[in-house]
């Protein structure tokens, strides 16, 4: 059970928990709130599940609001030019792509964040480093616990909404 067993160690806050949604959220959107470190799916009803996440390290995070505009379950994973020039020798050997599964970077699911018609290059996905949730660890992506994200994917339709909230516009209560 996804919400309640924790092989990972980390504070039980950042297990799957449903919530009570703040007013006027709309059903079907992701809200990413970086100061908690929590992903909120928006369920009817005026509930929401939530997750602990990871989001990216430094200035790499990039709030905003962002469609929803393809998933897939177990992709490949290819680092961005930026990614390969900030970091060769992490990224250099994966310039050709990682093939799916446990280890590569996307995990077993993904969410491609779009602006328009243009992918940001930005996923919500699973990790192979669940330690670190809760922390700042990506190159810009926000990440889930494998078993949260393979939870959360059924749930999320294409077209829906991504909020990617600032430090200064976090969603969780004073």
């Amino acid at each position: 059970d996804a919400a309640t067993t924790n092989p990972w160690g980390f504070h039980p806050r950042f297990l799957p928990q449903r919530v009570k949604a703040n007013d006027g959220l709309v059903p079907g959107d992701i809200h990413v709130d970086a100061v908690a470190r929590y992903l909120y799916h928006i369920e009817e009803g005026g509930t929401a599940m939530r997750y602990g996440v990871a989001i990216a390290r430094g200035n790499l995070y990039e709030p905003g609001v962002y469609a929803i505009r393809r998933k897939v379950k177990w992709p490949n994973w290819t680092p961005t030019p930026a990614m390969i020039k900030r970091d060769p020798a992490a990224y250099q050997q994966y310039a050709n792509g990682m093939p799916p599964g446990p280890k590569n970077a996307l995990g077993s699911r993904a969410l491609y964040l779009f602006e328009g018609n243009r992918d940001t290059y930005l996923r919500i996905h699973g990790t192979p480093y669940p330690n670190s949730i809760g922390g700042r660890a990506s190159s810009g992506c926000v990440r889930m616990v494998m078993a949260h994200i393979i939870d959360l994917y059924p749930n999320v339709t294409i077209g829906s909404m991504a909020h990617l909230y600032s430090a200064e516009d976090s969603v969780t209560s004073a």
